[in-house]
């Protein structure tokens, strides 16, 4: 049994051979981005925004325990940004002007401009409501205290290693509260960690304050968008038990090298491009899977799209999560076949 199986045991947690899940975005539907929209010129209030909210996030749950994910999301539909999100929910931060973070995709950049506080639990009343409509373990989800420095101008802190461990500290009181709720398997997000390498000290040391000692299983999606080698055998040393890692838009070439960086915890394997409105074939998401399964332990794989679908329609995320179901399910098969 693996170091990460054995972990979620304790926690009471039975999962199948490679457990389905996604990385936490799904697409918002026409309705819910035309209620923002409302909501923005004031034509509608918090309350009605809330309930598309809380009727998108039902739809993405009802697809997931349709199709079979084992480790579903809420999906994030009370989001803007990943970033700004927690901004806008924290002492000590301004929001400020429109930034491009990729492609045509903008966002409002966070302005550190005095100490960042914690206020209170911002995805715990989220997680409680799409836990409610699954018997499946859903993940916690947060963007951790690295990227959130990292994503942000600081005007506050002596400089960028003290910003990352004050957001640290706070984000650590999320995580409590998340377990006090009952949230047993939390995801911090750190996409920023594999863009630069010489700070990867400033990460471990931020994702240590959030994440040691509590008594949950810890997923990062911290490898994207940059070039994994450069912070590998370092980047292992992050306090999480499970690193999620897009392949599918790498052709799976970092795969191979894991195992001579001494690879041993789990891994959320991208098997679908989530930057692509292309929806990939079951056959060939399934081949995918079977190459991983033959280079590292299947009970430490974890199939998964390469990132958020966020950017994706909701007709092309429900498309690149049935093929990843439809597939994990045929190589499971496959698996008992074997014996």
């Amino acid at each position: 049994m693996s170091k990460g199986r054995d972990k979620l045991k304790q926690l009471g947690i039975e999962l199948p051979m490679l457990p389905i899940t996604a990385v936490g975005s799904y697409a918002k539907p026409r309705s819910l981005v035309q209620a923002r929209a409302r909501f923005v010129r004031g034509d509608i209030d918090a309350a009605a925004l809330r309930a598309e909210q809380e009727e998108a996030t039902a739809m993405w749950m009802g697809f997931q325990n349709e199709i079979g994910v084992d480790v579903p999301v809420d999906g994030e539909m009370y989001r803007t940004d990943m970033v700004e999100f927690f901004a806008e929910n924290m002492d000590g931060f301004e929001v400020g002007d429109w930034v491009r973070s990729y492609g045509n995709r903008y966002y409002r950049k966070p302005i550190v401009t005095g100490e960042v506080r914690w206020r209170g639990p911002m995805t715990v009343d989220w997680w409680r409501f799409a836990q409610s409509l699954t018997d499946k373990p859903v993940k916690g989800m947060f963007t951790g205290g690295y990227t959130t420095m990292d994503w942000s101008f600081n005007e506050h802190y002596p400089d960028r290693r003290a910003t990352a461990l004050a957001l640290a500290h706070e984000f650590r009181k999320e995580v409590e509260a998340l377990v006090e709720a009952g949230c047993k398997i939390i995801q911090v997000d750190e996409p920023a960690v594999s863009v630069r390498p010489d700070e990867i000290d400033i990460a471990l040391e931020a994702t240590a304050i959030t994440c040691e000692g509590i008594d949950a299983y810890f997923i990062t999606h911290a490898l994207e968008y940059g070039y994994p080698q450069t912070v590998f055998p370092d980047v292992l040393h992050l306090a999480v038990d499970n690193f999620d890692m897009e392949f599918a838009n790498s052709d799976f070439v970092f795969l191979e090298a894991l195992k001579d960086f001494g690879f041993d915890k789990d891994l959320s394997l991208g098997l679908v491009d989530s930057h692509t409105h292309e929806i990939e074939s079951v056959d060939l998401v399934a081949e995918r899977l079977r190459r991983a399964v033959d280079i590292l332990p299947p009970d430490t794989i974890w199939p998964d799209p390469d990132c958020g679908l966020k950017t994706r329609t909701v007709e092309e995320s429900m498309g690149k999560m049935r093929v990843i179901a439809q597939a994990t399910k045929q190589v499971r098969t496959e698996l008992a076949s074997r014996g």
